[in-house]
């Protein structure tokens, strides 16, 4: 059973897990006549779609290629009045592995047989990869502007195989396969587990695999599990798996307190107070009903305040446990004029602009701190939140989400996970209107678009450059169009620093993978690291699998090499998880030439007490396509001791033009 990211197995029925201006991050200049997209078909693995909004507009749009074979699936005797069009060519729905469930598992408010979106996940993921132009969008005026995919001239389908949190192995394995029986060329799946099994195990690995092996470039979700280590997901080396990062633009909303001190929140909340006034503040532990343990209250947890204490004041509320918004819910419940909602300490400097009930302003650890000393050292504390405005060019930006899942890759240590950062935080796209915009029951506001922030909004920004430089390169692999995002990433912010977590330390490949993506220089990236189905299928063999786990894979009998080093698989990154002191360590790779005719040489940036040496340090290319090998040998400097566990790198060819960016991480032996 997979949850959504929302997070999979495969042979048994189990469940899984939906992990939540971004073009102006990217500096996305492409989309011009000679990126046109318009015969690309984008799916999405998730909760569906409402087809009524504008993202899925097909004004301008020709007749639906040939190559397609999908439906637009509706059940009968179903009033639902779905539709799709030649933008939005195709909608599914499966719900039989999820139907087959024992009944107390299943929500019996589920509405069954129709792709239509109840969730708005899956209207939100699949517009970021692929929705159309849409003029003057806002969520409630905020963020105003032309919302628009990473693709928005490419054809979109819908696949459902959600239904509420769970996402049914069975579901997600006929999803997969009608996907590739329907002619998809990319797909985006914001799937994944919150725990690891192995390959053989995941509906998500084995339909992957099969969508790889039919030339279909997958594009996963990494989860929201971080900032932990080893919680990302989808580890599987055939997937594109993509990170969350912030984007430079912010919510604003400030905590003015009665001692004149300004700090900065955010927040989404169309509410806000009546102008100079400041209200009475308190934690919300001081609002308890007297049965109410002090941690409950203070998380603000449905039922833990009264209001007799609540009433016409700000409440202090601290991150964790319940909702966000949720929080609000239960101030405005009891009373109160306003939250203000303070960081754990886990969450660090990570803040989140959501849309409150109430005017509420979110902060990070040491302000909420501030907040709550001022609060306990002052007789009549007071405050006042300002009203939400927009703020554009934030610097220093992107950084990494703190939610957004961490590497290093628990099954396949050898392997880097996650591959890739795109934008994950704050992302305004298309939403469904049946439901509203907050957990309260009375809440009767819809939207057409929403603000939503996770490892689902970053993985479709991806899959839709994937789909742009499949259009211009059609001949390039999967292995290839991966690579080609990977070597190209960068690993500094908006100000030339590097990129930061949300701690405000510097992050790592465990964090970023090659780094922050760079869709201008991804559609020419020099030289590329190929793989196809023979090197995934030898990675199984390395990586310990029998006949049987292999046929679940490949469908017919497949003979292992003899032997097969994992740490000479051609990824486009080299990972050490074992190094033995006391012997160098060569790695292999092979590079192919996608340029003109050049000559490259090598760049090394050496991780702290390694020797690292490159033998040929010259590459040269006489033609397109032509390949060359390449070998790497680590060495341990004497004397040399660690305090972290991993120490990174990186390997970089260039030619003057290219700079072909291959990340290094070495796991020291304690």
């Amino acid at each position: 059973m997979v949850r959504r990211q929302r997070t999979c197995p495969s042979k048994s029925n189990k469940n899984n897990q939906k992990h939540t201006s971004s073009p102006s991050i990217l500096s996305l200049r492409f989309l011009g006549n000679n990126f046109s997209s318009k015969q690309m078909n984008l799916a999405q693995d998730n909760l569906g779609v409402w087809p009524e909004s504008k993202s899925f507009n097909d004004e301008g749009y020709g007749p639906i290629p040939k190559k397609w074979h999908g439906t637009c699936q509706t059940a009968k005797g179903n009033p639902d009045n779905f539709h799709c069009n030649r933008k939005l060519i195709g909608a599914r729905y499966f719900n039989k592995g999820y139907l087959a469930m024992p009944i107390p598992i299943r929500d019996p408010n589920e509405t069954f047989n129709s792709a239509r979106d109840f969730d708005g996940h899956g209207s939100h993921t699949l517009s970021t990869v692929g929705g159309n132009f849409v003029a003057n969008a806002s969520v409630f005026g905020n963020g105003r502007g032309t919302a628009s995919g990473g693709s928005p001239k490419a054809r979109v389908a819908a696949y459902k195989v959600c239904w509420g949190d769970l996402c049914h192995d069975a579901d997600i394995l006929a999803g997969f396969e009608a996907a590739i029986s329907d002619g998809v060329d990319v797909l985006s799946v914001s799937l994944g587990r919150n725990f690891p099994v192995e390959f053989h195990n995941s509906s998500i690995s084995i339909g992957s695999f099969h969508a790889v092996a039919n030339n279909i470039i997958v594009v996963s979700g990494g989860g929201n599990s971080g900032p932990d280590p080893s919680t990302v997901s989808n580890l599987e080396p055939w997937t594109l798996t993509v990170a969350a990062s912030t984007i430079d633009r912010d919510f604003t909303s400030y905590v003015i307190l009665g001692n004149k001190k300004i700090l900065k929140g955010k927040s989404l909340s169309e509410h806000e107070l009546p102008r100079h006034k400041l209200y009475p503040l308190i934690s919300a532990a001081d609002a308890k009903f007297d049965h109410v343990s002090t941690v409950e209250a203070l998380l603000c947890i449905n039922g833990s305040l009264d209001s007799h204490k609540a009433k016409g004041k700000i409440l202090v509320c601290l991150r964790g446990n319940n909702g966000r918004v949720k929080k609000g819910v239960e101030a405005s419940r009891v009373g109160a004029v306003g939250m203000i909602l303070a960081n754990d300490e886990a969450s660090g400097g990570e803040i989140i602009s959501d849309a409150h009930v109430l005017p509420a302003s979110h902060v990070n650890f040491k302000d909420g701190n501030v907040i709550l000393k001022y609060v306990n050292y002052t007789k009549s504390p007071i405050a006042y939140i300002t009203r939400v405005k927009t703020q554009l060019g934030v610097k220093a930006s992107p950084s990494i989400a703190a939610f957004s899942s961490r590497g290093p890759n628990i099954l396949a240590p050898s392997i880097l996970k996650p591959d890739i950062t795109a934008p994950g935080v704050k992302i305004i796209a298309a939403y469904s209107e049946a439901l509203p915009r907050s957990p309260s029951e009375s809440d009767k506001r819809r939207t057409p678009f929403n603000i939503m922030s996770g490892t689902s909004m970053a993985c479709p920004h991806v899959a839709g450059l994937v789909a742009l430089l499949k259009s211009v390169h059609p001949d390039w692999s999967p292995a290839v169009i991966k690579s080609a995002i990977m070597t190209t990433a960068t690993t500094k912010d908006n100000i030339g620093g590097h990129l930061l977590d949300s701690s405000q330390e510097e992050a790592t490949p465990n964090a970023y993978g090659a780094g922050h993506v760079r869709p201008n220089l991804a559609a020419d990236p020099g030289l590329v690291y190929d793989l196809n189905i023979t090197d995934y299928l030898n990675f199984l063999c390395g990586h310990g699998y029998n006949n049987s786990q292999l046929k679940l894979f490949y469908g017919r009998p497949y003979t292992c090499p003899k032997s097969f080093n994992l740490i000479d698989f051609n990824y486009p990154a080299i990972i050490v998880p074992n190094f033995k002191i006391g012997q160098p360590l060569n790695v292999t790779r092979t590079v192919t030439n996608v340029g003109s005719p050049s000559r490259y040489r090598v760049h090394i940036q050496a991780p702290t007490g390694f020797l690292v040496s490159v033998k040929p340090n010259r590459l040269n290319f006489k033609k397109n396509g032509e390949k060359r090998e390449f070998k790497v040998t680590l060495t341990l400097k004497k004397g040399t001791t660690y305090k972290t566990d991993y120490v990174f790198g990186k390997l970089i060819w260039t030619d003057g033009k290219h700079q072909v960016a291959t990340p290094i991480a070495i796991k020291y032996p304690h």
